[in-house]
């Protein structure tokens, strides 16, 4: 059968973006693993990629499979490019796809700001007072963490009382992740620190991009 010419685009994105060396297996808890030579090729490949793709590539990715979208919401994230703030919220709060919604929440913690609190926050208030959903709650909630600590603000204290939606959530919920938040928390800025790294790796010009900043 033969390609679509947008069918045929997505297809030459992802062997270019996605599949190449395997990226969309190594991004996420992979990357703390990574050291020396691998860790500076990995961060050098992913810096460049992250500001050569163009916010349409990045518009066909993310309305594909967890493969896709999870790799295009870490090359928002790398280049910083907030113009896509509301599309990862929506896409999060959807939990469409498996895997790729630590990544959106990644994206929103190196944002910073906010309006990406706003968004975990809707996502928690759906999601944690479902024991029986094990989604990227923990990731939400490191995430806002993360933004509550560089923000000095402190939006996750109300699922953080005693008897709270945490502790219910942590409770019930089928698969027995730690209860200390502070864990999510440190993993989430030690993944947001792995993409600041790799945004240092700019290449000279880059293609069909529009301005953005963090």
């Amino acid at each position: 059968m033969r390609l679509t010419a947008e069918e045929f685009e997505l297809l030459k994105l992802t062997r270019r973006y996605v599949t190449t060396d395997r990226r969309y297996l190594k991004l996420g808890g992979f990357l703390l693993g990574m050291s020396g030579r691998d860790r500076a090729k990995f961060m050098r490949k992913l810096g460049k990629a992250a500001y050569r793709i163009a916010p349409r590539e990045l518009d066909l990715l993310l309305d594909r499979g967890w493969r896709e979208s999870g790799t295009a919401a870490w090359l928002i994230a790398v280049a910083g490019r907030t113009e896509f703030r509301e599309r990862l919220g929506e896409l999060l709060l959807a939990s469409k796809w498996p895997y790729a919604g630590q990544a959106y929440c990644i994206a929103l913690a190196s944002f910073g700001t906010s309006a990406d609190a706003d968004l975990l926050i809707a996502y928690l208030d759906r999601y944690l007072p479902r024991p029986d959903l094990v989604y990227d709650q923990t990731d939400a909630l490191g995430a806002l963490l993360l933004l509550d600590a560089k923000a000095g603000t402190d939006h996750a204290a109300r699922y953080l009382a005693p008897d709270g939606l945490w502790q219910q959530w942590i409770a019930q919920s089928p698969r027995k992740d730690p209860a200390d938040p502070d864990e999510y928390r440190e993993f989430i800025e030690l993944l947001c620190a792995f993409a600041d790294e790799s945004a240092q790796h700019r290449p000279t010009r880059r293609r069909g991009a529009t301005p953005h900043g963090r």
